[in-house]
Formats: C-alpha cells, sequence, structure tokens
C-alpha cells in the first residue's frame, strides 16, 4: 500500500511539471490607430511572463501568448488600462485615458471620424 501511494505522488508530481506553461488568449481592446497598438503591445509586452502580443486596428483583438506561472490575463489587463485603453469588460480612469496622444482619443467621435476620412 506505501509503495501505491508512492507511486501515486511520483506521477501527479510528474503530471503537474508536464503542463504547458505557454498559454494563448485574446482580449477586446479599444484603439483607433498605430501609436494606440504601439502602446497596448509595449504595455502588454512590459507585463513579466508575456512574450508575445498582437493588436489588430480593424477588429480590436489583442492576441496574447504568455507563461501562465508568472502573470495572468487579469495582470495583462491592468496594464492595458493603466495605459489608458478601455478592454471590453472594464474601461480606463479617466486619468489614464487623459495620457493617450491627442489622436488617440478613441471615445471621441470625431476623432474617430477623423480617423475613418483618413483611410
Amino acid at each position: 500500500m506505501k509503495k501505491l501511494l508512492i507511486i501515486a505522488l511520483m506521477l501527479t508530481g510528474t503530471l503537474t511539471f508536464a503542463q504547458n506553461k505557454n498559454a494563448k488568449a485574446s482580449m477586446e481592446v479599444d484603439g483607433i490607430c498605430g501609436m494606440c497598438k504601439a502602446r497596448i503591445e509595449k504595455a502588454c509586452l512590459n507585463t513579466k511572463g508575456v512574450k508575445f502580443a498582437q493588436w489588430s486596428i480593424d477588429t480590436h483583438e489583442l492576441n496574447l501568448i504568455y507563461d501562465a506561472r508568472k502573470t495572468d490575463m487579469e495582470t495583462i489587463e491592468k496594464q492595458v488600462l493603466a495605459a489608458g485603453h478601455d478592454t471590453k469588460n472594464v474601461k480606463a480612469t479617466d486619468e489614464a485615458y487623459a495620457t493617450v496622444h491627442a489622436c488617440c482619443k478613441y471615445r471621441d467621435e470625431e476623432v474617430k471620424d477623423e480617423h475613418e476620412a483618413a483611410e
């Protein structure tokens, strides 16, 4: 019985270490231009454990690959919010939003219209 318990514990330990450390995820993030793209991706990549971050101007989708042992989606989302960009779930503070460049004011309809006219 003792040997069976030891074998079971060893097997459990082996399976725990064999888990994939890289997690893939995506979230919706508001933005409007290339400067927004750079800011959003930089905020993510400056988060410990994030290995890949790519935001699409057209779809507003942020695709991520991160080490789940070092960070999680909540932490990454907080970094994006601190950079001044809203996510689908949470709106950035007015103070954080005020730090984005004037052409990046994605909440302002006039700025949105200007970007659409430029395309």
